[in-house]
């Protein structure tokens, strides 16, 4: 496999990576956050391992080398992040995410592939991704995706979210089904920070787009979950094609 992501490459790049916010230190976090890496390239692991090492509130934890032994290391280690490829030998990491799920509950998966494909997108957010990210990306981002999803912020490689909508659009024409109960008013504040959320933009983002506070953007988004009664970034963009609340032109 021939992957863009190494040991050696740090910075920014030209193209579909987040470029998630850097917390370093912004948090001031009693404890590192803990990280199994998944990958059956064991070259690959190490360079994560190496990366990863040179961040003081990251601490890789442990590794495995598919989908069924990272389901038992997660049991046994508990981590905070489970830093995952999609597709390995005897398990892949979709398959492993609900059961990883349910053996740590508390952990936040986040998808490390060269998979473009639009199903294994979909699939890995229906099976409990929190995160999804191409291996194009640079060493810088995957630490601050970490750092993103561990509070609580979804990363997904904008080209990947752009076909995230472009999927969400075709579902919308497929289905003329009438709502029978109205959709939950937001405000147009609200509605301009979904919208934003939809390309893959993370909180820092936002807020500059908007010229408001980070702050401000993560009560916008609180808000629009308790309004719409969802539990993640991911569905309130779901929920919001679906019910035509946003457009896609």
């Amino acid at each position: 496999m021939a992957d863009s992501f190494g040991p050696v490459r740090s910075g920014a790049h030209d193209g579909g990576g987040t470029a998630p916010a850097d917390t370093r230190g912004a948090a001031s976090r009693e404890e590192p956050i803990r990280v199994l890496v998944v990958d059956d390239h064991a070259l690959f692991r190490r360079g994560l391992e190496i990366v990863l090492a040179q961040e003081e509130d990251i601490e890789v934890v442990g590794e495995a080398a598919d989908g069924a032994e990272a389901v038992e290391k997660a049991a046994d280690l508990l981590p905070d992040i489970v830093l995952m490829d999609v597709r390995m030998p005897r398990r892949g990491g979709i398959e492993a995410c609900t059961s990883i799920k349910e053996v740590a509950p508390s952990a936040k998966i986040i998808m490390l592939t060269i998979s473009d494909e639009e199903a294994d997108l979909y699939d890995a957010i229906k099976a409990g991704a929190t995160g999804y990210l191409l291996k194009e990306i640079s060493t810088d981002e995957v630490s601050t995706a970490i750092r993103a999803v561990a509070d609580g912020q979804s990363q997904i490689s904008p080209s990947m979210a752009a076909k995230l909508l472009t999927e969400f659009k075709s579902m919308i024409q497929r289905t003329d089904e009438k709502r029978l109960v109205p959709a939950p008013r937001l405000t147009d504040r609200e509605l301009e920070v979904l919208k934003l959320v939809a390309t893959g933009m993370n909180n820092r983002d936002i807020a500059k787009e908007l010229f408001i506070s980070e702050n401000t953007v993560k009560n916008h988004v609180r808000n629009i979950l308790e309004k719409l009664q969802l539990h993640s970034r991911m569905e309130a963009v779901v929920y919001a094609m679906r019910e035509k609340i946003l457009e896609i032109r």
